[in-house]
């Protein structure tokens, strides 16, 4: 299980590790009282997480790379990756 928080709007930690051929599922935490979307094209994933809740994706498994992620609603701010190593 993979922890990840938006705040402000930012994703936080900005960088999550996981190890390759492995399929990770992640909690996204939203403390702000705004809804968010958590979006990658390249990992094929998009969902919206409501305001102060909990969403949770499956990622996996993936190959070696970065795969990088963003807030839809605040694409400037709320911008990480997944690395699979």
């Amino acid at each position: 299980m993979i922890d990840l928080t938006i705040r402000a709007p930012r994703f936080e930690p900005p960088e999550v590790r996981i190890p390759v051929g492995t399929k990770v599922k992640r909690v996204v935490k939203n403390l702000d009282p705004s809804a968010e979307e958590f979006e990658s094209h390249e990992l094929k994933r998009e969902k919206i997480i409501a305001g102060n809740s909990t969403g949770i994706i499956f990622i996996g498994p993936l190959t070696p790379r970065s795969y990088p992620f963003f807030g839809d609603f605040n694409p400037e701010t709320a911008r990480g990756r997944l690395v699979a190593e």
